[in-house]
């Protein structure tokens, strides 16, 4: 059903291998080298992020390294609602594309790679959080969920009394890059 909507109202892409993401109770704990200021971001803003915007270099600026045309998430495991669900930001990737846009705007088509976004990304998200309503979408095997490319999104922490078998909540997702690469990724569809 999710591949028919993507085909009807997207682009079929081929699918790389899926990315598996393991949850266990007690998350988000600190990771070592993490800063106390990374961590509180996990804890208080579910590590709110869209994909493909690493932070990269010792100043951690950002730029479209991975131009995914949208993001497709399908539990593998058996969880209580409650048990680190994906968050998102809804209507996130409108504010969210336009500042996309407006980042690359002036710029040449051959350098879309090297733009760097870190200020207006880190502004709008800071926008995001508080003109967006945050919405958690628990979901079990037989249901999937697809998020924009622009949407602003992450995994809320673990509380106590959250329940998953042995594995954790087990969650696969699939984010196919865009055919034309940052052109394309900037586009609002």
């Amino acid at each position: 059903m999710a591949m028919d909507f993507i085909a009807a109202h997207l682009r079929s892409l081929p699918l790389h291998p899926g990315q598996v993401s393991i949850i266990y109770p007690g998350y988000p704990r600190p990771r070592k080298g993490e800063s106390e200021a990374a961590g509180r971001y996990r804890r208080n803003r579910d590590a709110a992020h869209v994909d493909g915007l690493p932070p990269m270099g010792p100043d951690r600026r950002r730029r479209v390294d991975e131009p995914h045309a949208w993001i497709l998430g399908i539990p593998l495991s058996e969880a209580s609602p409650d048990a680190s669900p994906m968050v998102l930001w809804e209507g996130s990737h409108i504010p969210m594309g336009e500042a996309f846009r407006a980042a690359f705007a002036d710029q040449s088509q051959t350098d879309l790679s090297q733009v760097d976004i870190t200020d207006i990304y880190q502004a709008t998200r800071r926008e995001v959080f508080e003109t967006c309503p945050r919405i958690e979408l628990p979901a079990k095997p037989g249901e999937a969920y697809l998020l924009h490319r622009h949407c602003l999104h992450g995994v809320a922490p673990w509380p106590d009394g959250a329940t998953a078998g042995p594995d954790g909540r087990m969650i696969a997702y699939f984010r196919p890059e865009c055919a034309n690469g940052v052109a394309e990724w900037i586009e609002t569809r």
